[in-house]
């Protein structure tokens, strides 16, 4: 239980005494000729604070369930999330024509058109045009239609938001009524078994540190904002069943400081749930956690050894490091984390990134999330139920809150800059990285992976040296591989 519980947003135990002590102040404050009156309301609190710490043990009982699942069997628990989507997709199918219902929706009124429109006349401050237009948007969004009434639903809270300017404001108060440890899971879990970005991008992950420890038995891997640590421990399971043994591996994490409306991770306990997984699968292992700014991390912080081969992972953090557009005079955080990878000469850095450009203005990052967010929730409308409460929490919630921020907030409050692939190759390469060509054995297994498991309109293609991923026709995400610039060819 203690590894479920490192991670609620809340300490049950408090609320628990709370409600002891609540129950302690109502049973002594009464007297008299109502000790009966009060006897039997004492025992009506009682019942109530039970079945509350009742509910409270099985949340913690079902997240530790889910962690477990998570950890030590995410493949299998894929899998069989995968399947559950197909029949409940099936079954909806058969009910409704999908189609025919969101062609009809899209000849009554062009959101995504009124959106830009909307965003438009919030840039030029003309606020009587932008309040009209978003009582037209308001009134065909919603929550449970088709993909661009969702999508609508999101976006028109944002509008609203900065129109009003209370984004900031607003910002903060989702960040602490963050859903629960339990829903995000639930959550994550429904979003790995709809998509196949995820799941692309740790495979990937696995097979290139799998190539780099050919022949080698030590590992040491830095992995910048491991999050829940899911894909390490995917890694792991990988590694323990490696022909010829399994390697040491040691984990550096770099605890990520940046807020965000989703439950808190915290790093230190990351390595204990990971400490348990390796124990599990029979794997020497060691966890170093470096709570800094990502941009404070040097080669003197990580106590790498020369014999170990050492990987430098980003698994579409770096979107979150503050750039050029915030930082005019002195040199962005993200140049500043690219040059200390650099002096970290890894044999291999492995970068991840989130494909779109929010440009210097609010419009162009309107834009910018809006293209990205209309492809993610197209490919969500294509391979979840829309009746699927889960889905609703996913694209409202948490996607919801990501686009939210994108066209609500400003400077400090603003979440993430993400920049394009070809972006990010000009910036790695001034950083004094060298770019390494993709593998075609792993382009040619994941491409196959992706035909066979996944919807037919994910795509997965390759661009220079980027292995690229997307929906019908869009690249959302972005992956290659680099090393120092003086590093030799091998």
């Amino acid at each position: 239980m203690e590894e479920a519980r490192m991670f609620l947003p809340n300490d049950n135990s408090s609320r628990r005494d709370e409600l002891v002590n609540c129950m302690s102040r109502e049973s002594s404050s009464h007297c008299g000729v109502k000790k009966r009156y009060n006897r039997d309301k004492h025992q009506d609190e009682v019942s109530r604070a039970s079945k509350a710490v009742k509910m409270m043990e099985q949340e913690e009982i079902g997240v530790h369930k889910m962690f477990n699942e998570m950890m030590f069997h995410s493949y299998e628990v894929c899998i069989t999330s995968m399947d559950n989507l197909r029949i409940s997709m099936a079954t909806e199918s058969k009910k409704n024509n999908r189609k025919s219902i969101s062609n009809k929706t899209r000849d009554v009124v062009d959101l995504r058109t009124l959106l830009v429109l909307c965003a438009q006349a919030v840039a030029a401050n003309n606020h009587m045009c932008a309040h009209e237009l978003l009582k037209q948007i308001k009134k065909h969004a919603s929550a449970s239609g088709d993909a661009t009434q969702r999508l609508a639903q999101c976006f028109a809270k944002g509008l609203e938001a900065r129109l009003l300017g209370t984004g900031s404001h607003l910002w903060q108060l989702l960040i602490t009524e963050r859903p629960s440890v339990m829903e995000f899971l639930q959550a994550y879990k429904l979003y790995l078994a709809a998509g196949s970005f995820i799941k692309v991008a740790v495979t990937y992950l696995i097979m290139i540190v799998m190539h780099a420890m050919i022949g080698k038995s030590k590992l040491h891997i830095v992995d910048y904002g491991p999050r829940f640590g899911f894909h390490l421990a995917g890694l792991l399971r990988v590694l323990a069943s490696r022909e010829g043994g399994p390697p040491e591996v040691k984990v550096t994490a770099i605890g990520c400081s940046n807020l965000r409306s989703c439950p808190t991770e915290r790093t230190e306990d990351i390595g204990m749930l990971l400490s348990k997984c390796a124990r599990e699968f029979g794997l020497p292992f060691k966890f170093h956690a470096i709570m800094m700014k990502s941009e404070k991390v040097c080669i003197e912080d990580l106590k790498t050894n020369d014999d170990e081969v050492l990987v430098v992972n980003d698994l579409f953090n770096f979107s979150t490091l503050m750039d050029e557009s915030v930082f005019f005079d002195h040199p962005s955080p993200r140049d500043i984390v690219l040059n200390n990878i650099r002096n970290m000469r890894p044999n291999v850095f492995i970068q991840s990134i989130v494909n779109y450009s929010c440009g210097s203005s609010f419009l162009s990052r309107f834009r910018g999330a809006l293209f990205y967010y209309t492809a993610l929730f197209d490919m969500l409308d294509a391979t979840i139920p829309r009746e699927n409460q889960l889905r609703v929490l996913l694209e409202q919630g948490f996607l919801g809150h990501g686009a939210l921020n994108a066209i609500a907030c400003e400077g400090v409050d603003l979440m993430d800059h993400p920049e394009k692939y070809k972006q990010w190759q000009v910036r790695n390469q001034r950083a004094g990285l060298r770019q390494l060509p993709l593998k075609p054995h792993i382009v040619k297994e994941l491409k196959e992976k992706v035909k066979q498991n996944y919807h037919n309109e994910f795509l997965i293609s390759e661009d220079g040296q980027w292995l690229l991923q997307g929906w019908t026709g869009h690249v959302l995400f972005a992956h290659s591989t680099w090393v120092a610039e003086d590093v030799p060819s091998k």
